[in-house]
């Protein structure tokens, strides 16, 4: 339904003609029969495969006829009327070709690869958890807590709206223009990151260099993981992950420690390095500098020569920042979310033993799962315009795959939530709050990436940075209690977003 109509009329790839009025002279005895019936006899194919009068009138539309001719020669008042009576007349069919190629079929192992680079990093706290031990703060957290999250944050913005602007190039074809957004923003995001953990005082020294080798590290995380390298990272991460492995059964020495730290991030960072056109890009700013000091007042052709080749260097202008911002917002909401629900407790003055990293952990694993799942459902609805007959059949078609694909995530993420629970050691319990906070928190990221995928982005993000607001400022100011209200602004996103997501199932266009 994405394309026109006619293009999909098997056997042929042009639009039938379409009757014009007859010239009738003195001894015409004028059109024979209902031209109604001749327009939908030589239409037929046309108007069968419509799933709703609008596409008729489309194509009525698009061969010329206005509403005075539909209203001479028909006898109905526009194309919208003509179209409507036509779609009554003709009996629904859907010719279906004989291979249909689905798009959105994927690997599932490349889906849990992704799923488990995303959650692999974390080992890195328990690996070097004894060189960030410190006094603690207010809080009862260890003073590089909020020196460590003050970068993250930094990071979850930047990451989301970079990968955007770079898969969008990647959608459009320029692999070389996705390579130089990379190259630029992946540098700037990290400086981004390590000024705003140097901002919060009183961490203890190795917090600072976790803090700024975190930003490095997200930074070539996300050239990798944009550019389809997941398989590289997770070799850039093995040291690491063994490391942390090693460390949870006995003791390694502070020295080790810190070296496999190190030599997984500098392979990370060597790994992005090669990726990304650096040469090309060093070259073009040399040449740029050299444009720009070769300018001289009055020398306009100097100066326009000089932007010219910059333009060529750079291709045309590409897709708008402002698109990206959105992105960005979600991934701040959504990450905020997330914190709260490991550390909302002890952020709100609980014990420390109220840490529920379980559900953190189990949220991050699950993108996973939930990636393949999102491409289960756009697969879905591409059987679902081909099989429905109206557009109530293919809407309740929709919410059917929508269930199940939802359910499905629930169940995966419940899974990893009580595995973690109970391999974590000194894990809080997975009460019955805990566990429909996780699944309600499951189901907001769960639509918002769907909501993402229909287009509607701004919405995603709005709902889930005021849900993150709103637990802010419940924590700043004491109100309620943390798990109560946690479960309270994770089912009114999810409510809200579950409902924008059924307003535009049943939209054709939403899902191109």
């Amino acid at each position: 339904m994405s394309g026109s109509l006619w293009l999909r009329v098997p056997g042929g790839d042009t639009l039938p003609a379409i009757p014009r009025p007859r010239r009738t002279g003195p001894g015409d005895p004028g059109p024979a029969g209902d031209p109604m019936d001749r327009l939908a006899e030589r239409l037929d194919g046309l108007i069968a495969a419509a799933v709703h009068p609008d596409e008729i009138a489309a194509v009525l539309e698009s061969d010329g006829m206005t509403d005075e001719h539909i209203r001479l020669t028909y006898g109905r008042h526009d194309s919208f009327g003509l179209a409507e009576e036509l779609y009554a007349r003709v009996p629904r069919a859907f010719p279906e070709p004989e291979h249909v190629p689905d798009p959105w079929k994927v690997s599932l192992t490349a889906c849990l690869l992704r799923g488990v680079v995303f959650a692999l990093p974390g080992l890195a706290y328990v690996l070097g958890a004894p060189l960030l031990e410190g006094p603690k703060d207010r809080l009862g957290l260890p003073a590089g807590t909020l020196t460590l999250l003050a970068g993250a944050l930094i990071g979850w913005v930047w990451d989301q709206t970079l990968s955007h602007r770079a898969y969008t190039w990647l959608g459009l074809g320029d692999r070389a223009a996705a390579g130089r957004t990379l190259l630029v923003g992946a540098p700037v995001g990290a400086l981004l990151g390590i000024a705003a953990a140097l901002t919060v005082p009183g961490g203890p020294p190795f917090s600072y260099a976790f803090a700024a080798g975190q930003a490095l590290y997200v930074g070539a995380a996300t050239v990798l993981l944009v550019l389809g390298r997941e398989r590289v990272l997770l070799a850039a991460l093995g040291p690491m992950a063994a490391g942390s492995v090693l460390a949870l059964f006995t003791e390694v020495p502070v020295p080790v420690r810190v070296g496999l730290l190190v030599v997984s991030l500098l392979a990370a960072c060597g790994l992005a390095v090669r990726e990304l056109p650096v040469a090309q890009g060093l070259r073009a700013a040399v040449r740029r500098i050299r444009g720009w000091a070769a300018h001289r007042p009055g020398e306009g052709p100097v100066r326009w020569r000089m932007l010219r080749g910059a333009e060529e260097e750079y291709g045309p202008r590409g897709p708008r920042i402002g698109d990206s911002v959105p992105y960005g917002m979600f991934g701040l909401g959504t990450g905020l979310l997330v914190l709260y629900a490991a550390l909302g407790e002890v952020l709100a003055g609980g014990p420390a033993e109220a840490v529920a990293a379980p559900s953190a952990v189990a949220l991050t694993l699950s993108m996973g799962p939930a990636e393949w799942l999102l491409h289960r459902f756009r697969s879905g609805s591409l059987a679902g315009l081909r099989a429905a007959r109206s557009p109530r059949q293919f809407w309740l078609r929709m919410l059917g795959t929508l269930g199940r694909c939802l359910a499905a995530y629930l169940a995966v993420l419940l899974a990893l939530g009580l595995a973690g629970t109970l391999l974590w050691p000194g894990a809080p319990g997975l009460t019955g709050i805990r566990a429909a906070t996780l699944l309600l928190l499951g189901a907001v990221m769960w639509t918002g990436l769907l909501l993402q995928s229909f287009g509607a982005v701004r919405p995603a993000a709005v709902v889930c940075a005021s849900a993150a607001l709103a637990q802010s400022v419940a924590l700043l100011l004491g109100v309620g209690q943390p798990r109560l209200v946690q479960l309270v602004v994770a089912g009114a996103a999810a409510a809200v977003l579950g409902t924008l997501v059924c307003l535009l199932l049943g939209r054709a266009t939403a899902h191109r």
